[in-house]
């Protein structure tokens, strides 16, 4: 099996990991593969200058194709240019100060190839910028692979992140890339791939690390609350197909990840009052999922992952 895998990693002001980044997947035991660097950055800004610096180590290198947006576009439109560009039977996508684990590449391509699938997935491991795990999102609650239990389960859970999925080339096309949306484009993007009847697999391991800092961010500060709230509106176009304990679930979800996210911008009222949301819409599942987090972590730190 020989088959080319393309990594697109849009860039935009964190030049500082982006250079770790590119190496996660240079470094990959899988050797056929592409990587395409887009630049959505400012040309006339420092960012541009800083990226361009950087970037000049790869200059000789074959593997890395590094492409320059005209202005910025931002991460949905600068992905799909990617894709445009992309030369690979296969296409997969890392942020710019996320990181590969050595055997990602490989462990999904086998798993793509021997299944046929159109896309998989994986769990992922988040740290902080002390390389600590302080959280670890697995889909171990997926039953049942069909479309209806995918999307019911994508609607309560988030079946991402975008650093996870691999994609078959023409499956990708077919969908027609991201969405130029203001709000969740990766959830929309995997709400596309089931409700167009793609073939999908998930495999219950983690080759990702996605680092949570206070650095420029679509996922952080108020830019996360406001679009998390635009989110859950969405969602509310499909709580006809849910049940009644489902559609409390994700009312649940949507306070918890709104603390969270008010908690790491440093917003504590915000923070407190949708903690007590939680509780308010459902004490068991705040308890229950206060469990699962925890056992998570202790689980996962002990995983050597290099």
């Amino acid at each position: 099996m020989n088959y080319k895998v393309s990594i697109i990693i849009p860039t935009y002001k964190r030049s500082d990991y982006l250079i770790r980044a590119i190496d996660s997947v240079i470094n990959q035991t899988y050797s056929n593969i592409e990587v395409i660097v887009i630049d959505d950055n400012d040309p006339y800004s420092e960012f541009r200058k800083a990226t361009e610096i950087k970037m000049q180590k790869y200059f000789n290198n074959k593997k890395v194709k590094y492409l320059k947006n005209e202005k910025n576009l931002g991460g949905a439109l600068t992905r799909n240019i990617g894709i445009r560009e992309a030369t690979g039977d296969y296409i997969t996508f890392l942020d710019d100060d996320d990181i590969y684990l050595p055997k990602k590449i490989n462990t999904q391509l086998n798993y793509m190839f021997e299944n046929d699938y159109d896309l998989t997935f994986t769990d992922v491991r988040i740290h902080d910028m002390e390389d600590r795990l302080i959280d670890y999102r697995e889909h171990n609650y997926i039953k049942n692979f069909n479309q209806e239990e995918l999307l019911i389960n994508h609607l309560m859970h988030h079946l991402t992140p975008t650093g996870t999925y691999m994609f078959k080339q023409e499956s990708i096309i077919k969908i027609g890339g991201f969405d130029n949306v203001s709000v969740g484009q990766e959830f929309i993007l995997m709400l596309k791939a089931i409700e167009s009847g793609l073939k999908i697999g998930y495999i219950p391991v983690a080759h990702v690390i996605q680092y949570v800092h206070n650095g420029e961010r679509i996922s952080t500060g108020q830019n996360k609350l406001d679009k998390e709230i635009e989110l859950y509106k969405f969602k509310k176009r499909y709580f006809d197909r849910l049940t009644y304990e489902q559609k409390r679930y994700i009312k649940f979800r949507h306070h918890a990840v709104m603390a969270v996210a008010a908690k790491r911008s440093g917003n504590i009222m915000t923070s407190v009052y949708n903690l007590l949301l939680t509780l308010c819409v459902s004490p068991k599942f705040s308890l229950k999922e206060l469990f699962l987090h925890i056992n998570k972590i202790r689980k996962n730190r002990k995983v050597k992952y290099n």
